[in-house]
């Protein structure tokens, strides 16, 4: 399978080498020779529509789909690595939700949560309109769900965070591994680290072509997404993963492994995953708490067990860079918290004058691993890299409250700790 694989990723992305049109260059000279006194502005717009036309057809060639699946983000990035200086007219969109929720915990049931990490989470959020989640990675429990009528719901667009999914789709098939340079046109050349650090639609698009509609679906599935995450989770409600491939004139197969269109994610969904990529691959159904009776009575469940193993330490490094590199999107989390590892994912998208930002994170405490989950929608005020953000400032609420010391055995984190009033 894996010899197949990457003959297949190599075939596809070969054809994505496609020659600069041979009347471009024409019309390009024929314009130098009758304006020879051409500004240097002018010069600059047409080296950049001649980036953007040849990256349209490398991005066509590869996936022998129209010329639509082509988006602005990827034209950007391959023009950037060609070190071409674009100027690219702004697109301007218009949002009708808002990012203010002045009673995000109203009705929130918190008797069984963890006091310490909802608190944290609260004042992560403040009033914007969102939901924070933390799990315990090594039970499923979930510690905290702040604003559950948002986190419970059918769930939304999951954005680039669906590239977490297709890579470990794509490492399992054998196609990649961490440091293997994947052709994405003429001399632009991106592994799978730089392309999850950096989110690079382009890469995904290319994944996902590779191993083709039916592999990717088959690995969203196992790995949870168009199923319930919890058991027995009051008013959780069901993502969808469709189960026929979005139009080739939308973008396919590659719209669908870059943006997540088309399919609906759960922050609970979302959260089990990489709960699994943080605990070593088992899927734990997800369980919350509602009273100190049922937290005594507490036993994890066991959904499945996923064959990542051999898949976790090649997509840690992207995640991590995600964080951690000057050019990571989740960077804005260190502008808050460094105390200690942390991997993530962001995700920024919009849907009929609605904007998501996600982040979905493990960080790897002195005293165990610890999930989170921050889904925001709105306006233009809120994005993945500002969930990020206000992630880190989660994990430094926590840590400011010692929820990540090293506590007696018989002492919980409940009786250490003064619990905050229930939401009402």
């Amino acid at each position: 399978m894996r010899r197949t694989g990457i003959l297949a990723l190599v075939a596809i992305t070969a054809l994505a080498v496609a020659a600069t049109p041979a009347h471009a260059i024409a019309r390009k000279a024929d314009t130098t020779t009758r304006h020879a006194a051409i500004t240097r502005r002018a010069r600059a717009a047409a080296v950049v529509h001649h980036a953007e036309a040849s990256t349209r057809a490398h991005i066509h060639a590869a996936a022998h789909a129209t010329s639509r699946a082509a988006t602005r983000a990827e034209i950007r990035a391959a023009a950037a690595t060609r070190n071409v200086s674009t100027r690219v007219r702004r697109f301007s969109e218009r949002f009708t939700a808002s990012s203010i929720n002045n009673n995000i915990a109203e009705g929130d049931i918190t008797a069984g949560e963890d006091p310490v990490v909802r608190a944290a989470a609260i004042q992560a959020l403040g009033n914007l309109n969102g939901t924070a989640l933390a799990i315990d990675p090594s039970s499923g429990r979930i510690l905290a769900m702040v604003n559950q009528k948002l986190a419970l719901s059918s769930g939304a667009e999951p954005c680039s965070t669906i590239k977490v999914a297709v890579a470990l789709a794509g490492l399992s098939e054998g196609l990649i591994k961490a440091d293997t340079p994947v052709n994405l046109g003429g001399h632009y050349s991106l592994d799978l680290t730089h392309a999850l650090a950096k989110s690079v639609n382009l890469y995904f698009e290319v994944l996902g072509r590779a191993m083709g509609f039916e592999r990717v679906k088959h690995y969203a599935n196992e790995f949870g997404l168009g199923e319930l995450a919890g058991y027995n989770i009051a008013g959780e409600q069901l993502g969808t993963y469709p189960d026929t491939e979005l139009p080739a004139a939308a973008g396919g197969v590659g719209r669908m492994c870059s943006f997540g269109e088309s399919i609906s994610m759960t922050p609970l969904q979302l959260g089990a995953l990489v709960s699994a990529i943080a605990n070593g691959g088992t899927l734990y159904y997800l369980q919350h708490p509602t009273t100190p009776e049922e937290l005594a009575a507490f036993e994890p469940k066991v959904k499945r067990l996923l064959d990542i193993k051999n898949a976790i330490p090649e997509i840690l490094p992207g995640m991590e860079g995600a964080v951690n590199f000057s050019n990571g999107t989740a960077r804005s989390l260190r502008q808050n918290f460094i105390q200690f590892p942390v991997f993530g994912k962001t995700g920024t998208c919009s849907n009929n004058g609605t904007r998501y930002g996600w982040f979905v994170s493990y960080g790897d405490s002195p005293t165990g691993r610890i999930v989170t989950v921050i889904f925001l929608e709105g306006d233009r005020a809120v994005f993945g890299p500002r969930a990020a953000e206000l992630t880190g400032e989660f994990y430094r609420a926590m840590y400011e409250h010692n929820y990540f010391s090293p506590k007696p055995a018989t002492t919980t984190t409940a009786s250490m700790t003064t619990p905050t009033t229930p939401a009402q």
